[in-house]
């Protein structure tokens, strides 16, 4: 019987998991880090899902902020954490795509110094303009881009190296329309320009833009994710434009552990997560502030997170979109 459970715990050790890990796990508070301050979208989902992760694994699952460097400093914070499913990070690209392949200089590797353990939700991005803007249509817009009185045309986006950047750079090569990056220092204060006119578009993500299409100021052209969004069906895709099939931009929400953790801690946080998220409560709350719930995990997981650092490295090259430390 003693060498059974010898060659068994032999066994579990080789998969990196240990017998006291795989029964016990949790045994005190995780915590959930968000490389942002309080009060965004990754902030809301890691609120969303942190309290029913409390209650499934009967431990507190704390949020902790810690933002700054375009969510490096969250980031890193979680790559040198002991890889015991205590200390979990809520990505979105920036700090573990967007950033690596647009040459921001980081203290870790992404695909060395993480594992990512499952896609909560993603949320679209939204190509809008002024309500009062002559163009009606993403057609329209287009055609009116390549046009004799297009040389003024802007496009705003909430910083330079963004997510909403790398989609206005792919737009502007598929559609061979020219228009001019104008990067802020967060979503507000391009969304304030787009409604005053400052800019002729607006590429941001669509919860923020919801509203000012409700009272009838901006006018959604089209949204960036490859499938349309749930909340507004109605609006079309930019990859339903002919040539731009493979066009796909979002905010995803991923959860990552520190490299090592044992794979019954990665497959137990997987198992309650996609739980949490197909209770219909929880659904329900992620659509109503524009997150699409998607419980994406293993290799699925692995393969679009793959397809995300080829399409991102792309655009950062071809484009020239470079982060400056």
């Amino acid at each position: 019987m003693n060498s059974l459970l010898s060659t068994v715990a032999l066994a579990l050790f080789a998969f990196g998991v240990s017998p006291a890990q795989s029964e016990e796990w949790p045994l005190k508070p995780l915590r959930l880090i968000v490389a942002y301050p309080a009060g965004g979208g990754v902030d809301f989902v890691a609120r969303t899902i942190s309290q029913r992760l409390s209650e499934r694994l009967k431990q507190p699952v704390i949020v902790d902020n810690r933002g700054g460097a375009s969510g490096a400093i969250g980031a890193d914070f979680v790559a040198k954490a002991s890889p015991d499913g205590y200390t979990l990070l809520l990505a979105s690209p920036a700090e573990v795509v967007v950033g690596p392949e647009a040459g921001q200089k980081i203290p870790y590797k992404p695909e060395v110094d993480f594992e990512p353990v499952i896609l909560v939700g993603e949320t679209p991005l939204a190509l809008a303009i002024k309500v009062s803007s002559e163009s009606k249509s993403l057609a329209e817009f287009i055609a009116f881009a390549k046009g004799a009185r297009a040389e003024n045309l802007s496009y705003g986006t909430p910083g330079n190296g963004s997510s909403m950047h790398f989609a206005g750079e792919a737009f502007k090569a598929g559609t061979g329309t020219m228009m001019q990056h104008i990067p802020y220092r967060g979503a507000a204060p391009a969304l304030n320009d787009a409604l005053s006119g400052q800019v002729s578009m607006l590429i941001a993500g669509l919860p923020p833009v919801i509203a000012h299409v409700k009272s009838n100021k901006l006018r959604i052209l089209a949204v960036t994710t490859g499938a349309r969004s749930s909340l507004m069906p109605d609006v079309p895709t930019v990859s339903e434009l002919p040539g731009m099939k493979d066009y796909r931009f979002s905010n995803w929400m991923t959860v990552y552990a520190p490299s090592k953790t044992p794979v019954s801690i990665i497959d137990r946080l997987d198992r309650e997560i996609t739980a949490i998220i197909a209770e219909p409560a929880v659904r329900e709350r992620l659509l109503g502030a524009g997150v699409e719930p998607r419980g994406l995990g293993g290799k699925e997981l692995a393969a679009f997170l793959s397809d995300e650092r080829k399409r991102y490295g792309s655009v950062a090259k071809e484009r020239n979109i470079r982060i400056e430390n």
